[in-house]
């Protein structure tokens, strides 16, 4: 019995470290993500390739750190860093249980990468404008 209690212990310190590095990190990032410029059309994959990796690593920690409690947490980042399209997948992956040690959004990220999937960001034109956005 005493190795289930460490083991929980262990896991708990993890968790504790995960929102820790998660907060942080999005703090030192918030900024720069923040001045994105992803277009309102832009699907979940097209939004990937605009957003850095460490982002995508970030809320994989939050989502580990705080289990189902990172739904709200998630939504209200990406609502407030205008990433609507990533929002609602963060929600609904926080809320699926035992989904918490998976790196979806990290998996996502290298996906869209390397499979090319959504629109590649230089390809994204602006409505109206004509130009690219970058």
């Amino acid at each position: 019995m005493q190795n289930l209690g460490d083991l929980v212990f262990w896991l708990f310190v993890a968790m504790g470290l995960a929102v820790a590095m998660a907060g942080v990190g999005l703090a030192l990032i918030w900024r720069q993500i923040s001045q994105l410029r992803v277009p309102s059309t832009a699907g979940f994959f097209a939004t990937l390739h605009y957003v850095p990796l460490r982002l995508v690593i970030l809320l994989d920690l939050l989502d580990f750190g705080l289990d189902v409690f990172a739904a709200p947490i998630s939504w209200l980042v990406l609502d407030r860093l205008g990433l609507k399209s990533l929002r609602n997948k963060a929600a609904i992956e926080a809320l699926i249980p035992f989904t918490q040690p998976i790196p979806t959004f990290t998996i996502s990220w290298v996906a869209a990468r390397t499979l090319n999937l959504g629109d590649e960001p230089h390809t994204q034109m602006r409505e109206g404008h004509g130009s690219v956005v970058r």
